[in-house]
């Protein structure tokens, strides 16, 4: 045990920069990698600011500590009053900042187990899907779906509702059938299907619970797939033909500017199954087929880019828009997304439309998708099956944020829901009118959270009604 190191770390972490000279720098940090036990990633000592994926937001604090273990992380755990999990920062808001404390967990993830009869793997909660799935298929399992890149973590993604795209297929947390984490006493709490409403209020738990340590995810037989992408899609087709576009693949997106009554680009994804074809015409819905890869942003390379032009291959290569290994969409940018129920559609996104010329000069590009419904307390589709029109904007948050309550304005006829891990201007109180289980999700974190150690200035403002 170097509980005597680990706590000298910790001294040594909230000081400043400018009192730690290079030697003992370097003489901490050999002391720390020589030891087993929880210490901090010393963010600080290089005088290098924490910043989400996007570099939009500067968290509130560089303290961070790494743990390598479940008995790491209860012990860290108990001994702080305020902390939050910082995953691999894909969050554009302050959902998961702090000012106290960040608990990082990316190096568990390592341990994974298959189970075959059950159809379900169990992993480590630091794991990302560019970790999990190529493992998956090497062992002849798949996911249902996957979000449009792999490099966010399995643990975020479910915990803020996270999605791809198709009629049939309900976001990332969906597949959610149990769960671990570390509750605010230390203690491990597990949760499955079989515990009912509770298991459905902790799968989007929005980091407001504890600290998932493990989760397991159904799975199925590996599947093969191919994409086509379409161009200039007549945005009277889509008003005329929704429900047929949207239907027309296993996962569908639509990509647009808002310019010129049309939308940009079609991505159809769609599984190879045996007895069945994809009939890949040349037009669709007055659209033309692309004879080359092409990016959503129409501007970058389609390098960073899933294969397309109906090229076969696995599940994992073909779900998602970008590849594991690149920068995935543009780097730096801002993102927003709106959940509206499916009913009102194309009535939401002609509203949209309407705002283009406010809109433009601003976006990078839109992307309209379709969701499954689910019985998950805090998912914008609880109940209701859902389209959402996602927002790249280009790095202007001062634009931006006087944007953003004129397209809530338009979409407040139909209840929208934002993306809880996106920005957003929606009051407090209009979040509480459109989640019906809001207040059996605030029962649910005051009893595996009554000292309140994992709620911060997001999640008070947003759920808790209680301000900073």
């Amino acid at each position: 045990m170097c509980v005597g190191v680990c706590k000298d770390a910790q001294k040594h972490s909230y000081l400043s920069v400018k009192t730690v000279n290079k030697r003992t720098f370097l003489k901490l940090v050999s002391g720390l990698m020589a030891t087993p036990v929880l210490c901090p990633l010393l963010a600080w000592a290089s005088e290098e600011k924490l910043r989400n994926w996007a570099g939009n937001l500067e968290y509130g604090t560089a303290r961070l500590y790494s743990a390598h273990s479940l008995d790491q992380v209860r012990e860290f755990v108990r001994k702080q009053s305020h902390l939050k999990v910082l995953g691999t920062r894909h969050c554009f808001n302050r959902i998961a900042d702090s000012s106290h404390n960040f608990l990082s967990i990316k190096s568990m993830n390592h341990v994974i187990t298959l189970d075959p009869k059950a159809s379900t793997v169990t992993l480590e909660a630091g794991m990302s899907y560019g970790q999990l799935c190529p493992y998956l298929d090497s062992k002849g399992f798949a996911l249902h779906n996957l979000a449009s890149l792999p490099h966010i973590s399995v643990a975020g993604a479910c915990s803020t509702a996270t999605h791809g795209s198709g009629d049939k297929n309900g976001n990332l947390s969906t597949a959610v059938s149990a769960l671990e984490f570390v509750v605010a006493s230390g203690d491990v709490v597990k949760l499955t299907r079989q515990d009912g409403e509770a298991f459905q209020g902790a799968v989007v738990s929005l980091g407001a619970l504890g600290v998932i340590t493990k989760v397991t995810l159904d799975v199925q037989p590996s599947y093969m797939m191919r994409q086509y992408v379409y161009q200039d899609l007549p945005l009277s087709q889509l008003k005329n033909h929704f429900e047929t576009i949207v239907s027309s693949a296993y996962s569908v997106s639509l990509f647009t500017d808002w310019q010129k009554q049309r939308v940009n680009e079609v991505w159809l994804k769609s599984r190879i199954e045996e007895g069945k074809s994809f009939d890949a015409p040349q037009e669709f819905f007055g659209a033309k087929r692309a004879t080359r890869n092409l990016h959503p942003i129409a501007e970058l390379s389609a390098e960073n880019c899933t294969q397309q032009m109906g090229v076969p291959g696995p599940w994992y290569e073909r779900l998602p828009h970008f590849r594991m290994g690149f920068t995935p969409s543009a780097g730096k940018e801002l993102q927003s997304e709106y959940f509206v129920p499916r009913q009102h559609a194309v009535e939401a996104i002609l509203a949209v439309e309407r705002l283009r010329d406010r809109v433009g000069p601003y976006l990078m590009i839109s992307e309209i998708r379709t969701i499954a419904a689910d019985n998950l307390w805090m998912s914008p589709c609880y109940k209701q099956p859902c389209v959402t029109v996602h927002f790249t904007w280009k790095p202007d948050w001062s634009a931006v944020s006087n944007l953003l309550p004129v397209i809530e304005k338009e979409l407040a006829p139909f209840d929208a829901r934002p993306h809880w891990g996106k920005l957003f201007t929606i009051s407090p109180a209009r979040l509480h009118s459109v989640y019906q289980k809001l207040p059996e999700f605030v029962e649910l974190s005051e009893r595996y959270d009554p000292k309140r150690k994992f709620r911060n200035e997001f999640l008070n403002r947003n759920i808790f009604g209680t301000g900073a």
